[in-house]
């Protein structure tokens, strides 16, 4: 690349001088790990507070004092045999008034009262016994939240910053989620189920936005991996968390309190030096790459310190005054057009956020739908969710292994088939283990492709409303998430059926990655313009290369 400077900063170039991780990038990355930790238990507590126990009709003329789940003796005669219209719902009608055979008829009746084997989840707390749509529906009213909250942070996150979107939606979900543990109230509890997660759930997201925004090319597959295998440890110590405290206000308390103490990340956290020089605050961002320098003890080349005093030179250049006025008469006789107006009428971005909001639907659904009935799963709940996570992280880790070598599209559509026919397969297979294996196995994949499509979308949409456009396809994206806890609805007519259907959306979502540009190796594009030309710009980067290969030796 030519040694030459303008008023324009290469920003990859001043990174690339800073250092790809030293130490101001991994105190960046120890602070953002903290959020995405408790972030990843937020969306994860409501399997656990909201999560399935067993239930039986109370039979009162058969009951101990006090009571006892376990029917010994009576329950053979006085219940029916489990299964969907079994025990749990229905006992035989009483024609006696002891327990005893001849007190119970042939023919059931639906239960009135039940009693349950604890009181761990809010099912026993607001005696949900028989209406699993109702605990399902917590699910949903959450996924229903992040629906919401997702163009929420992005516009916070694209207008006022990331450090006031990172900082506010760390802080705010501690407010509901305290007052949720203090609940008793069903539709209350939905209520503050939502609000919790449409204040909170935008974390990862601007999180990761953050990440990669101060890092350079080579290291952003690296730093995007890495993030998500810390998602993956905070789910594990959400499971872990709740084995250790099972009853669901204590539970919810403890997760929930400590995030009231992000209010000290205004003290250190940094804003992003790509967003604000998109903003025109060069000065601010120049101030920021300073810090970088000293903490990283880095001596700037004269090429960056030229870029550095050009920006800011540029900065006061165009602050309104009369050494303007000439660009300001010109602007008023044609209005430059506005940001909105540009992703509106560039057909290239809207085709492109449809693509992306359906890949985001599938990959919601499935990575959520495959967490949520892994506590179905035989075994026990807690550590099946344990393994559904670690799971997670060889999928991440083939994310890095792949996405820089084989790139982003051939990746994830390989990952998108590998997923789907794991999923399909539980259709023959009725062997517990080879079951449990199967999921496993699509974890992993789905997981690698969560992180994978966090990258790409990223790559595809321009700084200037990356993460409003990025929000546009996650908020879509949570129709899945929605979706994903009433699939356990679905055993009732077949263990196999919610499997089946995640295993359609990968097939489709798969197919789809056949529509968008490769973007492998191709720098962030900061304009709407840039963005559009990614494919023209790949095109070209790979005839480089291969003249480049051509020429040696």
């Amino acid at each position: 690349m030519a040694d030459k400077t303008d008023d324009k900063m290469d920003l990859e170039f001043v990174l690339n001088e800073l250092g790809e991780v030293k130490q101001y990038q991994l105190f960046v990355f120890v602070y953002l790990a903290v959020t995405i930790i408790v972030s990843a238990i937020y969306n994860c507590q409501y399997v656990f507070a909201a999560g399935p126990i067993d239930y039986r009709c109370r039979v009162p003329m058969c009951e101990s004092t006090p009571e006892k789940f376990e029917t010994t003796g009576w329950g053979k005669f006085a219940l029916p045999a489990p299964g969907p219209l079994g025990a749990d719902c229905f006992r035989y009608r009483v024609i006696g008034k002891t327990c005893e055979p001849a007190s119970f008829a042939n023919t059931t009746e639906a239960c009135y009262s039940w009693v349950y084997r604890n009181h761990e989840t809010i099912v026993a707390e607001f005696n949900m016994a028989c209406e699993d749509w109702r605990r399902t529906l917590v699910g949903t009213m959450h996924g229903a939240g992040v629906f919401a909250a997702m163009p929420a942070t992005a516009f916070v996150s694209d207008i006022l910053g990331r450090k006031h979107a990172l900082v506010g939606t760390s802080i705010a979900p501690a407010i509901f989620g305290v007052l949720r543990g203090y609940c008793n109230n069903y539709i209350l509890y939905l209520v503050y189920e939502f609000l919790e997660a449409l204040v909170g759930a935008g974390t990862y997201a601007t999180a990761f936005i953050l990440a990669l925004e101060i890092v350079g090319l080579k290291m952003r597959v690296f730093v995007g991996n890495s993030l998500s295998i810390v998602y993956s440890f905070g789910q594990m110590l959400a499971a872990a968390c709740a084995w250790i405290w099972p009853y669901w206000r204590t539970y919810t308390l403890i997760i929930f309190y400590p995030s009231f103490l992000f209010v000290f990340y205004y003290l250190f956290v940094d804003e992003s030096m790509r967003w604000l020089l998109s903003k025109g605050k060069s000065q601010e961002a120049v101030n920021i790459i300073i810090k970088i320098a000293r903490m990283n003890k880095v001596q700037l080349s004269p090429k960056a310190l030229r870029m550095l005093e050009d920006a800011v030179k540029s900065d006061h250049v165009h602050k309104p005054g009369p050494a303007v006025e000439v660009t300001i008469a010109q602007r008023l006789e044609k209005p430059p057009e506005s940001l909105c107006s540009q992703v509106i009428h560039s057909k290239t971005i809207l085709y492109r956020v449809c693509v992306c909001s359906f890949w985001w639907i599938s990959v919601t659904m499935i990575y959520y739908g495959l967490s949520i009935n892994s506590v179905s799963l035989a075994g026990n709940k807690y550590l099946n969710f344990v393994f559904m996570s670690i799971a997670e992280v060889p999928g991440f880790m083939l994310s890095y292994l792949t996405l820089d070598r084989f790139g982003r599209k051939s990746s994830i559509m390989v990952a998108y088939f590998m997923c789907g026919l794991a999923l399909l397969a539980q259709m023959v297979v009725t062997n517990t283990k080879s079951i449990i294996a199967l999921a496993l196995g699509a974890k992993t994949m789905i997981s690698m492709i969560y992180c994978s499509i966090y990258i790409y979308t990223i790559e595809l949409f321009p700084t200037q409303a990356r993460h409003r456009l990025m929000g546009i396809c996650s908020m879509t994206g949570r129709i899945g998430s929605m979706l994903a806890p009433q699939t356990p609805l679905l055993m009732r007519w077949s263990k196999a059926l919610p499997y089946i259907v995640f295993g359609i959306m990968a097939g489709v979502a798969g197919m789809l990655m056949l529509l968008t540009p490769e973007t492998l190796n191709l720098r962030l594009p900061d304009t709407v313009q840039q963005a559009e030309n990614l494919s023209a710009e790949h095109t070209s980067k790979k005839t480089d290369i291969a003249k480049d290969a051509d020429t040696l030796p």
